[in-house]
């Protein structure tokens, strides 16, 4: 049975599965279950053109090309200014954690801690840390146990984050206070430009647990840390600490967001067989991840300051304005899950920014979901499938997720998507 997709103005049109419409509608749960007003709204903004401005929220860009014009300007806006980043994370972290940096040097602090994020040094971590954290997963699918994937994938994500950051993974209080850290980002609203006091009092308390151990890796120097590089690079203990901060909040929740995210689609969808069963450098595991996150979209939205007056799309600015990259509605406009669909130019990698500022941890949030897929993929080979059978959305968080998302083994055979009520 097919259906007509619902789509933005300028996507294509074509004809849907059941299935996809399925998923699509879990999927828009989840986006709102993150934000029940702010993901409506960009909907209906979209409807009302490319870039319109909005009293109070600033000019909100709902166009993959205009999107990528704005993320590569960086001489007209920038991450520094009023509604920015900075506006944001400033008063928690300190003025030199790459998020809320601009020019030289923003450029050479990326430059400095490129070489944690080649993909050689992302898989090497990634596949130390795999082996303790995923090597069970499949054995206890396949004697049938039940697992929520949302536990496992974050279990690695946060000691993957602690190797990085010098953090001791195995100590309580560590893993306690980056749980807390995730709910410092949950705290962000679109429609205010910066957190409350009580807010940024929180965040820093939150944040001031791990600055024991993060002052101890800066210390100890070791080039193979966050702390260490700044260290080397002449930076100070406060300014690593604020990274190590700014690492901490953002490196696990996307991760933890997206991959059970990429499972559920694959199994509403009946791409999973297909998915495990996909060597790591095969194109079809490569297009689904890439197909799963466009519709996913990693970062829901950027935030930009106008530096001084010009044009986003047909819309004037001066400087002072605030610019919302609303890259829910950029990338999800051209429709539904469909992995044999090609991708719009414009859309490639959209989700991850462009520009100076494209995500530097992109490798290791790769590298991270090849490992979860290699842990799953015996399954596949025993001739099972994965099966769904339980979810919940998460709410009051940033990044749109799953709070859980339980799986089992199940003989490889059709299985009916659970409908979102």
């Amino acid at each position: 049975m097919t259906a007509t997709s619902p789509r933005a103005p300028g996507a294509r049109s074509r004809t849907v599965p059941v299935a996809e419409r399925a998923a699509h509608r879990w999927e828009e749960r989840v986006q709102r279950g993150a934000h029940p007003l702010v993901y409506p709204a960009f909907r209906a903004l979209a409807r009302r053109g490319p870039v319109v401005r909005v009293p109070g929220l600033g000019v909100v860009v709902n166009d993959a090309a205009t999107a990528r014009e704005v993320l590569l300007d960086t001489e007209h806006f920038s991450k520094v200014g009023p509604g920015a980043p900075s506006d944001l994370w400033t008063p928690v972290l300190g003025p030199s954690v790459l998020l809320n940096m601009e020019g030289e040097d923003h450029a050479t602090l990326r430059r400095a801690l490129s070489g944690l994020f080649t993909p050689r040094s992302v898989a090497q971590l990634t596949q130390a840390e795999a082996g303790m954290s995923l090597g069970t997963l499949a054995p206890r699918l396949l004697a049938g146990e039940t697992v929520d994937l949302v536990r496992e994938v974050g279990a690695l994500a946060g000691t993957v984050i602690c190797r990085m950051t010098g953090l001791p993974p195995t100590d309580a209080a560590v893993r306690d206070a980056m749980v807390a850290a995730q709910s410092v980002v949950g705290l962000v609203r679109l429609h205010r430009r910066s957190l409350t006091p009580a807010q940024v009092r929180y965040a820093r308390e939150v944040l001031g647990t791990l600055s024991e151990p993060a002052r101890a890796a800066y210390r100890d120097g070791d080039p193979a840390t966050v702390p260490g590089r700044m260290r080397g690079l002449g930076l100070s203990e406060r300014e690593a600490l604020g990274a190590v901060g700014a690492f901490v909040m953002t490196g696990t929740e996307t991760i933890q967001s997206f991959t059970p995210r990429l499972v559920a689609l694959a199994v509403d969808t009946g791409w999973m067989d297909r998915l495990l069963l996909a060597a790591p450098d095969d194109a079809l595991r490569g297009r689904v991840v890439e197909e799963a996150l466009r519709v996913t979209v990693p970062t829901p939205a950027m935030l930009r300051s106008v530096r001084s007056a010009h044009r986003v799309g047909d819309v004037p600015v001066r400087a002072g304005d605030r610019v919302v990259v609303a890259t829910v509605t950029c990338c999800r406009a051209d429709g539904t899950f469909d992995p044999a669909r090609d991708t719009d130019p414009a859309l490639r990698n959209l989700w991850f920014g462009a520009g100076p500022h494209f995500c530097l941890g992109m490798p290791l949030a790769m590298a991270q979901v090849g490992a979860v897929l290699d842990a799953l993929r015996p399954v596949a080979d025993a001739g099972r499938t994965l099966q769904v059978v339980g979810r919940e959305v998460a709410r009051g968080v940033l990044i749109p997720s799953y709070r859980r998302l339980r799986v089992a083994s199940a003989a490889s055979s059709p299985v009916p998507v659970e409908e979102a009520p």
